[in-house]
């Protein structure tokens, strides 16, 4: 594994001369970054694990030792070998006080360098191997006992063992994160037992080599879908590279994660504190949503009252389900689960979803609808409402299946109302040469004539007079046609009994008289 270098001086041309020197070393050195100031230095050291710094000591604004105490905060155990042309006891002091691993004096011969450097990179990856050393012969035994300690807090167990694992951990301070796969149980679904562990195993060591990737710390998988993270890091670059990982696991995977973290410790009771921090943090999840990192600082519980009211909003979306208002829909649901009552817990909002799905499928028996069937519902509670993990996804389920309802509740409308239309159609047609108005055939059908009206001119685009006139002398022209009626018989036939009328209403009609018809088509 290479040995991450960063170099630093104010000089431009000491700074290019440096790196090529490093680069020509032939060991197994990667020049991680250059800088010509402690402030871009420290920008690189955020963005990456740095194993060795190169750097002048004697620069302006930061110095060398001030870019040095703050570069061992962001890693303690990071390596710092300053280079100076001052021959100065007191720099040399400085440098010793921060535990410098060397000093060397400009200007600095190719094969004191190369020295020094093979033995840092010694060093270094000396330590490397003792971290993955003991990451790896963590048996599982100590994993047991420890996951065991932080989930129960049961210190008298096995304490000396306990103790042996715990206090390298704790040696600079360190916090417990939680991390969870999301959607584990709907995005497979679909497969059979043995399938769905095989695949939730590789999805976990996959997670988990992606966080040893980042030296975050001992890992723990916890249960299936978990892994418990003990930082090695200082508090800033661990909250970092966790956020980090959110984005890499997104980035690479079909799968994100939600991470809770607790606060850092440097005693067993408070890195057992700070695990249950990461547990209350990880369950804010349901109110904070997934594929972030959730503190102990952010609260999960949200204000409101227990029992406030929530029938109007109810009975306001019911009303929109019907009249197929989606906008109203989707306000009374975000009033319902982000406004309305205190919905810390999932239990709290199925008891809501029960409620809601309870009051509209009352609603709609009256009507003669069965919101079940309507929705395809296999029962009164579908399963797939325990697999969600955030009150997004509640609502956005709810969302789609409640415009999904008012939609087909609209398009059954719709065609009931185009089959009734058909019908009075049929009927008026059946009619025709009968006496027929508005009144006569809304009691046919059992309607109020207002309402009937208004339904004909909403589905038909016109009055319901103008389409019996429009019928009636459609009719009268079929049987003007016939050269053996005459006109009175035809007017007499249609209901005219003044033959004068009739031939007005012909001509308001259709711009002329029967006779003049007759003419015109040569009848």
């Amino acid at each position: 594994m290479s040995v991450n270098v960063l170099l630093v001086d104010d000089e431009a041309v000491d700074l290019e001369w440096l790196r090529r020197r490093v680069l020509a070393s032939g060991l197994d050195i990667h020049v991680a970054g250059t800088a010509n100031s402690g402030f871009l230095a420290l920008k690189v050291m955020e963005e990456q694990r740095i194993d060795l710094i190169l750097s002048d000591i004697r620069m302006p604004i930061m110095t060398g030792t001030e870019f040095a105490r703050k570069a061992k905060a962001v890693n303690p155990q990071v390596k710092v070998v300053f280079i100076s042309g001052h021959e100065d006891f007191n720099y040399a002091r400085e440098a010793i006080e921060i535990s410098a691993s060397d000093y060397l004096l400009k200007p600095v011969e190719d094969k004191e360098l190369y020295t020094l450097l093979t033995k840092i990179c010694e060093e270094v990856e000396e330590e490397k191997e003792q971290a993955r050393t003991y990451s790896e012969t963590l048996s599982l035994v100590s994993e047991e006992l420890l996951l065991h300690w932080l989930e129960h807090g049961d210190s008298g167990y096995g304490e000396s063992h306990l103790k042996g694992i715990l206090d390298p951990i704790l040696l600079d301070g360190s916090a417990a994160a939680l991390i969870e796969v999301d959607d584990l149980e709907w995005k497979l679904r679909d497969l059979s037992e043995e399938i769905r562990r095989i695949e939730i195993r590789a999805i976990v060591q996959m997670i988990k080599s992606l966080a040893m990737n980042t030296e975050l710390g001992t890992l723990i998988i916890a249960r299936q879908s978990r892994l418990i993270i003990l930082s090695a890091a200082p508090e800033e670059l661990f909250l970092k590279r966790l956020n980090d990982l959110i984005h890499e696991v997104a980035r690479t995977t079909a799968f994100t994660v939600t991470i809770g973290v607790g606060k850092y410790a440097s005693s067993a009771q408070g890195l057992y504190e700070s695990f249950q921090q990461a547990q209350a943090a990880l369950s804010a999840k349901w109110l904070l949503g997934k594929n972030r990192l959730l503190r102990d600082t952010m609260e999960p519980s949200r204000q409101g009252t227990p029992g406030t009211p929530i029938d109007g909003t109810v009975s306001a979306m019911l009303r929109a389900i019907i009249e197929y208002d989606l906008v109203v829909i989707d306000d009374c649901l975000l009033e319902l689960l982000y406004k309305g009552m205190p919905l810390a817990s999932k239990k709290d909002v199925y008891e809501l979803i029960i409620r809601i799905t309870s009051s509209l499928h009352a609603e709609l028996l009256q009507r003669s609808e069965n919101l079940y069937e309507l929705l395809e519902w296999e029962s009164h509670q579908p399963d797939v409402l325990f697999q969600f993990e955030t009150v997004h996804d509640v609502l956005s389920w709810l969302r789609r299946r409640f415009f999904e309802l008012s939609e087909k509740l609209y398009v059954k409308r719709q065609r009931q109302k185009r089959k009734l239309i058909d019908e009075i159609m049929k009927y008026v047609g059946d009619n025709l040469e009968k006496k027929i108005t508005l009144k006569e055939v809304a009691n046919h059908f059992d309607f109020t004539p207002n309402y009937l009206g208004h339904l004909f001119k909403e589905e038909a685009g016109m009055l319901f007079s103008e389409y019996l006139n429009e019928c009636k002398m459609g009719r009268i022209c079929e049987l003007l046609r016939d050269p053996t009626l005459k006109i009175y018989e035809i007017a007499d036939r249609m209901g005219y009994k003044n033959i004068i009328y009739f031939n007005r209403q012909f001509k308001a009609s259709l711009g002329m008289t029967p006779g003049e018809y007759r003419k015109k088509n040569k009848i």
